[in-house]
């Protein structure tokens, strides 16, 4: 059964505006485990409206997804190098999405982040939105000793030429959704069934990879939710995890 969302001082407490104590915007940091593609799309959908009514604050979304690809606005069909059958033999399911970008994977052991943001908070275009969170994997990587870097005319963080995290986002009243998606712990195989980001050949790497052992997820997300706050200065009130 579909789970059905509503924002309110029942199920989420914690996001409804609080007194301002400091003069950094609050931030809710929502820890959901591994939570399927469509929800979590309508849970940003439901909180990107309330946020918009300044009904909550701004939300970080900390989350992993069962493994799916996603389209993006200006992604292609035939960037799906597998047949349909071959996706579903694999349990990987596809959905259509409306943030920017492409085509991408996601898959257990990636970690996602999905703010929830008002950019007038920061006073921010959305290219430096872009800038910025791709300075937060950055920061996060660079934590972790990994050297990475973006590459002109490119969006994303890549390791020597090859991508580590990708960004797809959307902007509604000024308003951000969806995120970032940053390669830890996760198998690779899938991103061999597309065109990532529609390039051609893309590799992709990951954590583990370039750092030759399995790192704590958990740990990457207090260095993801560090960084943030940080790269967009806030006051983190609570972190919660629902376990869905």
């Amino acid at each position: 059964m579909d789970r059905i969302w509503t924002i309110s001082p029942q199920l989420f407490p914690c996001l409804y505006p609080v007194a301002k104590t400091t003069i950094k915007p609050p931030l809710w940091v929502i820890k959901l485990n591994n939570l399927d593609y469509e929800t979590t799309w309508k849970l940003q959908n439901m909180l990107q409206h309330a946020r918009l009514q300044g009904r909550i604050d701004n939300v970080l979304l900390i989350l992993q997804h069962p493994p799916v690809i996603t389209l993006g606005r200006k992604a292609k069909e035939e960037d799906i190098l597998a047949e349909i059958e071959e996706l579903e033999k694999r349990g990987i399911k596809v959905f259509i999405t409306d943030r920017g970008g492409k085509v991408t994977y996601h898959g257990p052991g990636q970690l996602i982040g999905y703010p929830i943001l008002s950019l007038s908070d920061y006073n921010l275009s959305v290219g430096e939105y872009i800038r910025q969170l791709e300075e937060v994997i950055l920061f996060t990587l660079k934590d972790l000793d990994i050297e990475a870097k973006r590459i002109p005319g490119q969006i994303g963080v890549w390791v020597g030429k090859k991508k580590i995290a990708s960004l797809g986002i959307k902007v509604r009243g000024g308003v951000t959704s969806h995120g970032f998606a940053l390669n830890v712990n996760n198998d690779l195989t899938p991103f061999l069934l597309i065109n990532p980001c529609g390039i051609k050949g893309l590799e992709v790497t990951s954590i583990r990879i370039l750092l030759k052992k399995e790192i704590e997820l958990k740990e990457v997300e207090e260095l993801i939710i560090k960084n943030f706050c940080q790269v967009f200065p806030a006051e983190p009130k609570r972190t919660l995890n629902f376990g869905l």
